[in-house]
């Protein structure tokens, strides 16, 4: 298994040459938050769709707004 050096090396070099170092530093940050997520999933820290659903409703509600 490659290690993450490798891995952020191998994505870089799969962008296009006329990359910006802003679109290397998005690419960084999302494959972060996507292991991120991946091992809170892995961990069981996750809520139901119908929890989030609830929790934002309660959300909207304490600044005025109504539920889309």
């Amino acid at each position: 298994m490659a290690t993450v050096k490798e891995q952020v090396i191998e994505s870089i070099q799969a962008l296009p040459d006329d990359c910006t170092i802003n679109d290397i530093r998005y690419l960084i940050y999302v494959r972060d938050r996507i292991a991120e997520g991946l091992a809170d999933l892995k961990a069981g820290r996750v809520v139901s769709r119908e929890e989030a659903d609830r929790r934002m409703s309660e959300w909207l509600k304490s600044y005025g707004l109504k539920q889309p």
